[in-house]
């Protein structure tokens, strides 16, 4: 293991880690010496995530919680630097989407995706800096998306979560980089897991993906994991406040 790459003695707290990004982003970061807490809402499944972890012979645990309960969250945080003295590594990767066009959407639902994509990002890495602060290091890894810098219709509220988690990105780099703290965000493209299989098997929208994008495929979770593991790691210590975009070139394609 290339010592540029290790996480080994480092902690890191994963959410939305039961499946998709945030399971492929907690096997990398296991992978590569960290102990994970992988966090999300249903206990059995982060149970079984973590087991097969520790068979594997890496460090592992599972903390149920729903990061828009904001009392949770926030007690989340503070028992996993407690239990672990330390906290080295935050990953706001937990989201939700909702579909429909502007002019049918309610404020409820759009107060929701605003919760759970952007605010309570802001509130686990204003708990995550703190012992960061203390311990003179950290670093925050915020999953975004390629819909924070362009849009589809019928998803408003997810666009406009991504775009406002981008730029409390850039506020979290300027005011803890001088702590030692990096934070960073990650902007994928298409990525084939369980939230996009039924995009991905609709015939025609998967045309779209592998004839817009450059590379001519989706994304798979580990080559996003490979981009988390390069922004937590000392690869990417001078990488502060910035948008890495994942996305085989979708974006950049005309």
């Amino acid at each position: 293991m290339s010592k540029l790459f290790s996480l080994a003695g480092r902690v890191a707290l994963v959410t939305g880690a039961s499946r998709g990004l945030g399971w492929a982003i907690a096997e990398t970061f296991a992978e590569h010496g960290a102990e994970v807490v992988l966090a999300a809402r249903d206990q059995a499944a982060l149970d079984a995530r973590a087991e097969a972890l520790a068979a594997r012979g890496h460090k592992a645990h599972a903390m149920a919680f729903d990061v828009a309960d904001r009392a949770a969250s926030s007690e989340a945080v503070a028992a996993v630097a407690a239990e672990h003295g330390r906290l080295d590594i935050l990953v706001n990767n937990a989201g939700i989407v909702h579909r429909g066009p502007i002019a049918e959407l309610a404020d409820a639902d759009w107060d929701r995706v605003i919760e759970t994509n952007l605010t309570a990002a802001f509130r686990l890495a204003r708990e995550a800096a703190r012992p960061m602060v203390a311990q003179g290091r950290g670093r925050i890894i915020n999953t975004a998306s390629i819909m924070a810098t362009v849009a589809r219709p019928a998803i408003a509220s997810y666009v406009a979560a991504k775009g406002g988690l981008v730029a409390l990105t850039r506020a979290l780099a300027v005011e803890f980089g001088a702590e030692g703290i990096t934070s960073n965000a990650i902007a994928p493209g298409y990525i084939s897991t369980e939230m996009t299989a039924d995009l991905e098997a609709n015939a025609e929208f998967d045309a779209f993906v592998r004839t817009r994008t450059p590379l001519a495929r989706w994304g798979r979770p580990e080559e996003i994991g490979a981009v988390a593991l390069f922004l937590a790691s000392d690869a990417g210590s001078y990488v502060n406040g910035h948008l890495l975009v994942a996305d085989g070139g979708l974006t950049v394609a005309l």
